[in-house]
């Protein structure tokens, strides 16, 4: 019954695709306009792409000088190319370390410049895909390491530590980003030296951070409680402490089972970056 069901829906989504797609391609390709102003739009009844003809490099590449787009454009292909590459199961490991280290540094010398005959360009200057990248994907590597943590203090039998997890997690989860996007923005210079000022970029860097972490402590914690009890027996029979307990046998397996909502994870935060137009940044 369950898989006739499924043949049923499947034919159905597929005769409302072919009902509806001669209507979408007439629209969005036979009768569209890609040049003109607006009311050369409207005349041409259908999809109005002028805009993205005319905008498509600052879509892509925000303020970025524009005899300079083929360093953002290298570092799109590096960061792109490292996503790729470390879901191949053949580098898992330290390979793994050295791609991401490679890939990322490229990034970077690709955006600041100063180096190599490179004119440095200030991140107030960034936006764009490599904008929206580097917040996604670097925010998520920096968070893991503290998400391990608060995953870890959470499942902890020290009332100290899980209680100060619990706190962590619970009331960043329980603010929008945007609040603390404006929190590190406004907020954050308040507490620092005068004269002393941290950039825009980093500062929404930070508060990404800060707010991947207590989503990602949830996804590792849900792995950790995954692992049998008897595997964790059998490591303090064998005398390992409990950093050893987890480097070596909770971790990697706890680690592995949640890959796909670490990705989804991902997927999030690629999708959140939308939130820093409000401290100012212009990504993609």
């Amino acid at each position: 019954l369950f898989r006739s069901y499924n043949s049923l829906l499947t034919l159905l989504i597929a005769g409302l695709l072919v009902l509806a797609m001669p209507g979408i391609i007439d629209w969005a390709l036979v009768r569209a306009s890609w040049t003109g102003d607006a009311a050369a739009c409207r005349e041409a009844g259908g999809a109005c792409w002028a805009f993205l003809v005319e905008k498509w490099r600052f879509i892509l590449f925000g303020t970025f000088p524009d005899d300079q787009h083929w360093r953002p454009t290298l570092a799109i292909i590096a960061m792109i190319g490292t996503l790729v590459l470390s879901g191949d199961r053949r580098f898992w490991g330290r390979p793994l370390i050295i791609i991401w280290a490679v890939g990322l540094g490229f990034s970077a010398l690709m955006m600041f410049g100063g180096v190599l005959g490179l004119d440095y360009v200030p991140t107030e200057l960034w936006g764009g895909l490599p904008l929206t990248l580097a917040l996604s994907i670097v925010g998520l590597v920096a968070s893991f390491p503290l998400g391990v943590l608060l995953a870890l203090g959470r499942t902890s039998d020290l009332p100290v530590m899980r209680g100060l997890s619990v706190v962590y997690i619970e009331l960043v989860r329980g603010v929008p980003l945007i609040s603390i996007l404006f929190m590190a923005s406004v907020m954050l210079p308040l507490f620092l030296p005068a004269g002393v000022s941290i950039d825009k970029v980093l500062r929404a860097l930070i508060g990404i951070c800060l707010f991947s972490a207590a989503y990602v402590a949830e996804v590792v914690r849900a792995g950790l409680q995954a692992i049998p009890k008897g595997q964790i027996e059998a490591a303090q029979a064998l005398g390992l402490g409990y950093w050893q307990r987890q480097r070596l046998i909770i971790l990697p397996q706890a680690l592995s089972l949640v890959i796909p909502p670490l990705v989804n994870s991902f997927i999030a935060s690629f999708k959140d970056t939308s939130l820093v137009i409000v401290i100012g940044l212009l990504d993609l």
